[in-house]
């Protein structure tokens, strides 16, 4: 394919392209700011296509695989990293504003049941709710691992059987 019907395929293919480029994206000026660069691709890779290829076809990998990269790119942007001490940031409250006194009253309300229930229940339910992996509480209980699964189970299903006429 020569350089000319190239660039006429190209011209030719525009309002397709922005139509599935504004699929991906659901965006207009992202739609078009994705042809861009799928156009700009295509020119600088022009001698990697082949005649006997789908012309179309290669056009709309290559603004899928662009779209894609640049989603990889956004969510990897947006990823926060902890790199404090003691994971510092991890570990505090996810809300730092003021509690209601609702949402105050019903976590008094799910201790107050908790603390009600037998040792054996109470102790794998609260190291359940600080983090730790099943398998960990049963080595560190020595206790069955079906038997850990079961007993906070037994646990949750407690807390809604009592709280469900609460709200």
């Amino acid at each position: 394919m020569n350089n000319l019907s190239f660039r006429k395929d190209l011209i030719s293919l525009q309002d397709e392209l922005l139509r599935f480029a504004y699929k991906l994206t659901t965006d207009r000026e992202e739609a078009y700011d994705l042809l861009q660069e799928t156009s700009l691709k295509a020119m600088d890779n022009e001698d990697k296509f082949l005649p006997d290829t789908n012309f179309k076809g290669w056009m709309y990998t290559i603004m899928r695989n662009i779209f894609i990269n640049n989603y990889r790119k956004v969510v990897r942007d947006q990823t926060f990293v902890d790199q404090t001490d003691n994971l510092y940031h991890i570990n505090q409250s996810q809300d730092l504003g003021f509690e209601s006194s609702e949402s105050s009253y019903d976590l008094k309300e799910m201790r107050r049941i908790v603390n009600a229930l037998p040792k054996e229940y109470k102790v794998p339910f609260s190291m359940h709710l600080s983090g730790f992996k099943y398998r960990e509480i049963a080595e560190k209980l020595a206790l069955p691992l079906g038997t850990v699964k079961s007993r906070i189970f037994f646990t949750r299903q407690k807390l809604q059987q009592e709280l469900k006429d609460f709200r």
